[in-house]
């Protein structure tokens, strides 16, 4: 009878087929990973099928060009800044603070440009903002 203790064999771990798994799926992921840049998104400008407004006196149109210039009621705004368009809002708006505000951009116009008459209007006191679409049907401007 041999009574001498046994030479216990450690238990090996062996990680190459898990790395290998883990490769594996890594590989898969970046294969099927969609990666988008927000830089490169395609804008389209808003469209609307609703029926040209009539002109009411509550309303001011202020117009906005690819180039950053402003007109209001079709009369040029002279200077780019928030003071100059808001005192032309100022003036323009005959009802108060009731009048309407509609600003009609121009699809290449810079997104500052519109948030400078959003905040002239905001200066005023005028809290109706609204903005022009172009109709799909074809070419006319119309509200809302």
């Amino acid at each position: 009878m041999n009574f001498r203790p046994r030479a216990k064999d450690e238990p090996e771990i062996n990680l190459i087929p898990f790395i290998d798994v883990l490769l594996v799926i890594l590989i898969f992921l970046m294969l099927t990973t969609t990666y988008s840049k927000f830089t490169e998104l395609q804008l389209t400008l808003p469209v609307a099928d609703a029926e040209q407004q009539r002109d009411h006196p509550k309303e001011v149109i202020v117009s906005v060009a690819a180039d950053g210039r402003y007109a209001v009621n079709k009369t040029g705004v002279e200077g780019k800044s928030v003071d100059a368009i808001a005192q032309v809002l100022r003036t323009a708006s005959t009802a108060g603070r009731d009048s309407v505000v509609i600003i009609s951009a121009d699809a290449m116009s810079p997104h500052q440009s519109v948030v400078t008459v959003m905040e002239a209007a905001r200066r005023v006191g005028l809290t109706q903002i609204t903005f022009a679409t172009q109709s799909s049907a074809s070419g006319r401007a119309a509200s809302r």
